[in-house]
């Protein structure tokens, strides 16, 4: 289930990329490309969880990844984010649990 759901986050990136651009940080130069490339690092991560290769690689890093959105995209929006931060934070949790429990 949760290998899905991070498929799910990935395409959900493809098909509402206009949603996700807003969130992209202003120090970053060209934000389609990083909410494209956020879109294939979920897709990768939860199909290498799927496929069972290099799953500890990546929930490893989708678990940097999610920490990185919580501190440059959520927490900067202040008070009102913070649902959404500790969501990020959660899930980052649950991929590093998993890299210490799966095989690849």
């Amino acid at each position: 289930m949760f290998a899905l759901l991070i498929v799910f986050f990935g395409v959900s990136h493809f098909l509402n990329t206009g949603d996700y651009l807003a969130l992209v940080p202003d120090f970053l130069p060209v934000p389609e490309v990083f909410v494209y490339l956020t879109g294939l690092a979920f897709v990768a991560a939860g199909v290498s969880l799927l496929i069972g290769k290099k799953a500890q690689l990546a929930m490893t890093l989708l678990g940097v990844m999610l920490i990185l959105f919580a501190v440059l995209v959520w927490l900067p929006k202040g008070e009102s984010s913070m649902p959404v931060f500790l969501r990020d934070m959660a899930i980052a949790a649950a991929a590093w649990f998993m890299s210490a429990h799966v095989k690849d």
